[in-house]
């Protein structure tokens, strides 16, 4: 049976991928990454200090959708090596464009969560837009988060990580998913599984994150896309505001489509993965589900 992508002539990828690999980097480093599905490929970035397994809604969804799907643990992060050094965001974009390059990929959706927003914006900066047809922002750093929340916010979260990590990561599941909400209903096993994800990964890796999410400004790189990018940004994200981030973003790229979610929190593609993955959807192939 063709598969909708296939329908509207999106596919640029035959036969079956590898399940999961790892790439060598240029110095060294082992990246971790999935690779399923046929079609058109969507590409993920995971936010910090997360991995892939953050896509698993997405993965499965697109991938059910006659979509290639494609994410990787970021360097320092889940199964990817954890180098000492390169926890910045030109390393995080080049890492990526290796990745791209391996596989081979044209024709690419980007998507990208928090962190992972500024990874793929980035690379779109550094490595051009040659491969990329669409971009996706999801509750993402850009444009220069940082440079609009206290300074002292981004000391106490490093200091937490060398203090007691786990106990961070426990502590941030809650404002993460909203789940201090008046009403909210947490998922134990949602609050499990960001805690092994971020318990898996280096401390060095997720202690120089905070300075990289925190201080890389991505105005520019955000100013000179040529490609549409589809903002969605919760209205309640407690862990990057949409007033200081998605709100900003959505006014610079030429061709930018902003759309925002009256309560919904930081990690909304897992709490609301649904209407996410409908609204990704419907970007990517102009057609609703």
């Amino acid at each position: 049976m063709t598969s909708l992508a296939e329908k509207l002539h999106l596919s640029t990828s035959h036969g079956h991928h590898g399940g999961s690999s790892t790439i060598t980097t240029k110095d060294g480093t082992k990246i971790f990454y999935k690779d399923w599905g046929t079609g058109q490929p969507v590409v993920f970035a995971h936010g910090a200090p997360l991995n892939s397994d953050d896509w698993d809604a997405q993965l499965f969804y697109f991938g059910s959708h006659g979509f290639r799907v494609i994410a990787h643990d970021r360097r320092g992060h889940g199964r990817s090596s954890q180098p000492w050094d390169g926890h910045n965001m030109d390393q995080y974009a080049d890492d990526l464009s290796e990745l791209i390059e391996h596989l081979k990929l044209t024709n690419i959706i980007l998507v990208g969560h928090s962190t992972g927003g500024g990874e793929i914006t980035r690379y779109m900066a550094r490595h051009g837009t040659r491969r990329v047809v669409k971009a996706v922002l999801i509750s993402a750093i850009p444009p220069h988060y940082g440079a609009l929340i206290p300074k002292a916010l981004f000391d106490g979260q490093r200091a937490s990580i060398l203090t007691d990590r786990s106990q961070a990561y426990r502590d941030s599941t809650v404002p993460f998913y909203g789940y201090n909400r008046p009403g909210a209903v947490a998922s134990q096993g949602v609050v499990d599984k960001f805690w092994l994800m971020c318990i898996q990964g280096s401390v060095k890796a997720h202690y120089d994150t905070v300075r990289a999410l925190s201080e890389t400004d991505f105005t520019e790189d955000l100013r000179g896309l040529d490609v549409p990018v589809l903002v969605l940004h919760g209205l309640d994200d407690q862990i990057v505001p949409f007033e200081v981030s998605g709100k900003l973003s959505a006014q610079l790229p030429k061709k930018a489509v902003l759309k925002t979610y009256e309560g919904f929190p930081h990690g909304m593609h897992t709490t609301h993965a649904d209407v996410i993955n409908a609204d990704i959807f419907a970007f990517i192939t102009g057609q609703t589900v």
